[in-house]
């Protein structure tokens, strides 16, 4: 017996007819490549939605083709999020951090149509629009008054003159839930990138999940600033979530240093933030240096890789806000757990509630995960045994586009290629991953970990391990460091750090200080590329 409710698809575009109908006043603020401050509500939003959709149909653009931008966050790129799902198209986020030649492979694979870009990224466009194969026009998003008087580009399109030419009459098409609305690529360091193809009704239970109170606890009293890219994985959802619940959104364009981000989060009342170490890195080292502080943020999702607990412990002791550790990856749509404490790790004491805060949390409901050994055998949740973590979830992904690399799938589930354990109270931490153990005369070694520590003595800015050749015990670890500006710290004085606070065999064999550690597109460490660089480095066999 079937139940007797009304059958009514999940899309994209209901998002913002709500958000239009229950919270048409609420504001978007957005910081402009042209370097002002841009303000529009909600309403406004839905109503350039609607011209941009029929701009973009305009071009040529029908049901299924695939739109690329190439762009900051801002509201241009939300109404693109919009326009292009919400007609049955599908938004491809391009990463612009990506190297030419990937971005043209990407393209190409995508078979994108159109090209939508912030003008700072001109050139790049420049570089590849005689590579790319099947994309037919570029838009400059900005308006007449900004538009290049000289480009490479013939017949370069103005983007407000596009919504200008359009009307705002335009009814939001309703078709099947399943289809695809938007695609992301992995960043792609190992091998090419793999596409993943979300659909409208991934996307709107994602969102549910993701605004829910023990998961990133969204609502209409947030002013929320997603600092994370919405070329990464959709900005982790936050442009759709922030419909959905009525939120205030502020949008900080290509400005992501610590002084522009700070002057944001003061002069908009920022109450949550979400973004990746590395970025909050530079936050607090200006906030730090200009004795500053933040009057309304109370709390922050870190992301992307492991959050250091020496930056929890800053963020919460120094200045009150609260951090919420988050994982996922770019084909969980991404959020897969959160690290949102139960009442009884609330009533632990300071270190005790800060070594469950530094787990990536408990799965958000539609999140299923088990770890797994290397016979395939689910292993328990006791807090210690580290296995493969799977997931498995209706937003989670089936296939790659274009099945790219064959089916992903383990009986159902994905193989994330994260190390990990999970206490009894289902809390996961990754302690590694798959690729990034270190094997020590048999024994592994997370690097998580040892990082964690160095990041925590005073003079270091940035610290990766990865496993360097060793002629006794086969692999050993390896301290790559970056030091803070002016700070002087030796070899001796860093591995005393470590003392008392792990296995003494677990101790770095050696430490190599370094300018800068290589990051991706996304702001992770470039592990692969350390162990490139550091290749001939053999540790002494004592």
């Amino acid at each position: 017996m079937n139940g007797l409710m009304q059958q009514q698809p999940l899309l994209i575009s209901n998002l913002l007819i709500h958000a239009e109908r229950h919270h048409g006043e609420q504001e978007v603020v957005s910081r402009r490549v042209e370097g002002d401050i841009h303000r529009q509500t909600y309403r406004e939003l839905a109503r350039r939605s609607r011209r941009l959709a029929n701009a973009v149909a305009g071009l040529g653009i029908g049901f299924g083709d695939r739109v690329a931008t190439l762009a900051w966050n801002g509201y241009r790129h939300m109404e693109l999020y919009y326009a292009v799902s919400g007609s049955g198209a599908v938004l491809h986020t391009l990463n612009p951090r990506l190297h030419p030649d990937q971005v043209v492979w990407i393209a190409d694979h995508a078979e994108d149509q159109v090209l939508f870009f912030d003008l700072t990224f001109l050139p790049l466009v420049e570089a590849v629009a005689d590579r790319v194969k099947t994309i037919k026009a570029f838009v400059a998003m900005t308006d007449r008054a900004h538009m290049p008087t000289s480009s490479k580009l013939p017949g370069l399109l103005c983007y407000e003159d596009l919504l200008a030419a359009a009307s705002d009459q335009f009814s939001w098409p309703s078709f099947d839930e399943n289809t695809a609305s938007s695609l992301c690529y992995t960043s792609g360091t190992t091998g090419n990138p793999k596409g993943a193809l979300y659909s409208h009704r991934s996307t709107v239970l994602h969102t549910y999940a993701a605004a829910l109170p023990d998961a990133l606890n969204c609502s209409a009293r947030d002013t929320i600033l997603p600092v994370v890219p919405m070329f990464h994985v959709n900005a982790w959802g936050l442009p759709y979530a922030a419909c959905m619940v009525g939120a205030k959104l502020v949008f900080p364009g290509p400005f992501l240093d610590g002084k522009s981000l700070h002057e944001l989060f003061e002069g908009e009342r920022v109450t949550v933030s979400a973004g990746v170490p590395t970025v909050w890195q530079g936050l607090l080292t200006h906030v730090e240096a200009n004795n500053l502080g933040f009057s309304t943020m109370r709390r922050t999702i870190i992301g992307g890789s492991a959050c250091p607990p020496a930056m929890m412990r800053a963020f919460q002791d120094r200045y009150d806000v609260t951090v919420l550790h988050a994982w996922g990856m770019t084909e969980l749509s991404p959020v897969g757990t959160v690290c949102t404490l139960k009442p009884r790790q609330l009533e632990l004491n300071g270190e005790q509630r800060l070594g469950v805060q530094a787990k990536q949390g408990r799965s958000v409901f539609g999140v299923d995960m088990k770890i797994v050994g290397d016979d395939g055998a689910e292993l328990p949740w006791d807090g210690k045994t580290s296995g493969e973590l799977m997931v498995r979830g209706p937003w989670i992904i089936a296939s790659y586009f274009k099945n790219a690399g064959g089916d992903p799938l383990v009986d159902g589930w994905f193989p994330t290629g994260d190390v990990a354990n999970i206490d009894t109270d289902g809390f996961m931490q990754i302690t590694d991953r798959a690729k990034d153990v270190i094997k020590s005369g048999g024994e592994w070694i997370g690097s998580i970990d040892l990082e964690n520590i160095a990041m925590a003595h005073p003079a270091v800015a940035m610290a990766a391990c990865i496993a360097a050749k060793h002629a006794k015990w086969d692999e050993r670890p390896l301290l790559v460091v970056v030091r803070k500006p002016g700070a002087e710290l030796t070899r001796q004085e860093l591995l005393a750090f470590f003392e008392g606070k792990i296995a003494k065999w677990w101790t770095p064999d050696d430490v190599v200080f370094v300018d800068a550690i290589p990051l991706g597109a996304t702001g992770k460490m470039l592990k692969n590329r350390l162990r490139e660089q550091f290749a001939d480095h053999l540790l002494n066999a004592a």
